[in-house]
């Protein structure tokens, strides 16, 4: 059985499809998931990029993307009453509760379905009641669960993910919803990921570096 570890942060409308396309997408192979929350926006500011909605255009353009690719798949995904939002109280108390399926799908819908704030302290309250009915056994805002969640996407970090949805899996980094093929290929032992092809695809090319 492979293990696949999935980078995400509920913040993107790509990790809830990607989420929900995962059991379809990969029926009939053998895998495991590891589900680690991870904080989208200090990837960004690592690597010195900008989110999609910080982007006024791409913001317009993601959205609408994000709202055929659910009706296509069907998904329900109802954009957040306020997006971007500080998705830290959101990860958190998922690092605190446990990132499983379970979880993970609880605070995804949580975001995802309904159009409401995301981030609303009456919600987020209600969520962590949902998460744990009688109690997290950690506290989301302790020390030992903020430093989970930085080695999380210190890791990410590390193994070459940039954005989220980030698939690892023996080494190599697949992203977003449209790599779910390419990462069922590698599952199910696809020769070409035994040859140069990756290496090759990847490498570095001389070209135009552009100035601040």
């Amino acid at each position: 059985m492979k293990r696949i570890v999935f980078h995400l942060d509920p913040i993107s409308p790509f990790v809830h499809l990607a989420f929900m396309r995962l059991p379809e997408a990969l029926a009939g192979t053998s895998y495991s998931v590891e589900y680690r929350p991870v904080l989208f926006g200090a990837m960004l500011k690592a690597l010195g990029n900008k989110g999609p909605a910080e982007i006024e255009p791409k913001r317009q353009w993601t959205f609408r993307h994000v709202a055929w690719l659910g009706a296509q798949h069907g998904i329900r995904i109802d954009a957040p009453a306020v997006h971007p939002f500080n998705p830290l109280p959101l990860l958190r108390l998922l690092v605190a509760a446990g990132a499983n399926r379970r979880h993970t799908e609880m605070v995804l819908r949580h975001v995802w379905e309904g159009g409401a704030d995301a981030v609303d302290p009456a919600r987020v309250a209600a969520l962590r009641e949902a998460l744990a009915p009688e109690g997290l056994a950690r506290d989301p805002d302790g020390d030992d669960v903020k430093a989970e969640l930085r080695a999380h996407t210190e890791a990410a970090l590390a193994a070459g993910a940039f954005g989220v949805p980030s698939f690892e899996l023996d080494g190599r980094l697949f992203w977003g919803l449209d790599a779910l093929p390419m990462l069922r290929a590698a599952l199910e032992g696809d020769p070409w990921f035994d040859g140069p092809a990756w290496v090759d695809a990847g490498a570095p090319r001389p070209g135009i570096v552009r100035s601040a």
